[in-house]
């Protein structure tokens, strides 16, 4: 499995990268104080007439190129989800369709999920878990004494990334988590509330 989590680890790269453009394109419109573009450019079908939308033939071009390298993204990402998609059905079709039964959870999510935990009998409770997961602090303690916390760049980025994003996902259209996470800001705040709903 370790080839396909690469190639996995490559995919949210190049997407990552997609997102960089796509924010350059909406920012440099707000740049030059032009009214707001309104469609979601990430959609090939929204992206006409954006370029020109800027007087300056350098700021077209900056955005032709942005536009250009997104639609080439595209392609190969698509190419990317159906190749990683196929693989892992053969390695793990059951955990990747249980992982989907929970809110916020999709298919990419499911499949850094599953590639990055591996075999979660690697983690002896729920706490080893979450600590991996970076959603706890870790102790610093000696003899038996503790004393603060340390290490706060121990354990596992991508699963880090992976329970965070989907604890955003998890909020979406779901009322219930919004008034719960709402409660939790008010007593731990912002930043906080949103690590113990990823930790839950």
């Amino acid at each position: 499995m370790r080839a396909t989590r690469d190639l996995l680890r490559h995919r949210m790269h190049l997407a990552r990268k997609r997102g960089e453009l796509l924010a350059h394109g909406h920012n440099t419109n707000s740049q030059y104080n032009l009214p707001a573009i309104g469609t979601k450019i990430a959609y090939k079908a929204n992206r006409d007439g954006v370029a020109e939308r800027c007087a300056d033939p350098a700021v077209q071009k900056s955005i032709e190129v942005d536009l250009a390298l997104i639609t080439y993204d595209d392609a190969w990402l698509r190419d990317l989800d159906l190749t990683i998609v196929t693989t892992a059905k053969h390695h793990d079709a059951n955990t990747l369709s249980l992982l989907q039964t929970v809110p916020g959870i999709g298919t990419m999510l499911s499949l850094v999920l599953r590639y990055e935990i591996h075999d979660i009998k690697r983690f002896p409770r729920v706490q080893d878990f979450a600590s991996d997961c970076r959603l706890v602090k870790c102790a610093r303690e000696s003899a038996g004494k503790r004393s603060g916390t340390s290490g706060s760049t121990i354990g596992h980025a991508h699963l880090t990334w992976a329970c965070s994003e989907a604890a955003v996902l998890f909020l979406r259209a779901n009322p219930a988590a919004q008034t719960w996470l709402a409660r939790l800001e008010k007593k731990h705040g912002k930043g906080k509330a949103l690590t113990i709903l990823a930790h839950q």
